[in-house]
């Protein structure tokens, strides 16, 4: 069956693979991306559509939201695959860190934007959500007078990348429970090191990629294999709220992602961060 897929971060690298898999697929599939000229050439090349959006303003996902409302009845996967490392630290126009918005707290608003339509489409047909976490999520802690790391060291960006993939993987256990007993399933993966652009220019990066002539990590299409399979798989064997190393179930995770209800508390702290 022929699925609307949405994918954000869809302009380069994993997003990107996972797109032009999809469509070969024969799903429909909405790429969604901050740089215009490479987004929209993706959509070309894979038969999809493009979407513009600045994770860095959340005015940008809000209307974000209401395209893609406007745009499809139905809605069968959301894959929130946008996100990054800032190697250094700096604030959004919403006077966030720009980790953890584009992270977690833009993709959190545009799924709770979305959510009312997810749940009636999952009244029709299975829904998933899907948001790509990482490992580095047990380097990760998250306070919630804190979500800005305000008052603990940069150290180039890590911290704060760890705390915001451990906000991924929150918000999914979270996401999960809210939904449980519907046809709405939630997911969240580590693709595994893949060799992107990402954290290129950070010094441990730069040092790996160094002594290895350039070949440290998987390729995107590797990196891409988990996103492609819990889109589209038609059953994926593990609960919803399940996080993934890779294709394997049950990956490794901070103490913190562990706690239902530190995950509600977290949740509460970020819908008040992104209220209008």
């Amino acid at each position: 069956m022929s699925k609307v897929i949405v994918i954000t971060g869809g302009s380069s690298g994993i997003g990107r693979s996972a797109a032009g898999t999809l469509a070969a697929q024969g799903h429909t599939i909405a790429v969604v991306g901050r740089n215009a000229e490479r987004t929209r050439s993706v959509a070309a090349d894979i038969g999809g559509e493009a979407f513009l959006a600045d994770y860095d303003r959340l005015d940008d996902v809000r209307a974000l939201a209401d395209a893609l409302l406007n745009r499809y009845d139905r809605i069968d996967v959301l894959a929130n695959n946008a996100g990054g490392l800032v190697k250094k630290r700096a604030l959004t126009v919403d006077g966030h860190e720009r980790t953890i918005q584009s992270n977690h707290l833009a993709p959190f608003l545009l799924t709770t934007l979305l959510l009312p339509r997810l749940r009636e489409n999952a009244t029709v047909s299975p829904v998933r959500v899907i948001s790509t976490a990482s490992s580095a999520n047990t380097l990760g802690k998250i306070r919630l007078d804190d979500l800005d790391l305000r008052n603990r060291r940069w150290l180039g960006g890590w911290p704060a990348y760890g705390a915001a993939k451990l906000a991924n993987i929150l918000f999914i256990k979270e996401l999960a429970r809210q939904t449980a007993g519907s046809a709405i399933s939630a997911y969240a993966f580590h693709p595994g090191f893949v060799s992107t652009s990402f954290g290129a220019d950070t010094l441990p990066l730069k040092i790996s990629n160094g002594l290895l002539g350039g070949r440290l990590g998987l390729t995107p299409e590797a990196g891409a294999a988990p996103l492609v399979h819990l889109a589209s798989a038609d059953r994926v064997d593990a609960p919803s709220g399940t996080f993934f190393d890779q294709l394997k179930p049950n990956g490794h995770t901070a103490r913190q992602a562990n706690d239902a209800d530190f995950a509600a508390k977290f949740w509460a702290v970020s819908a008040r961060e992104v209220a209008a």
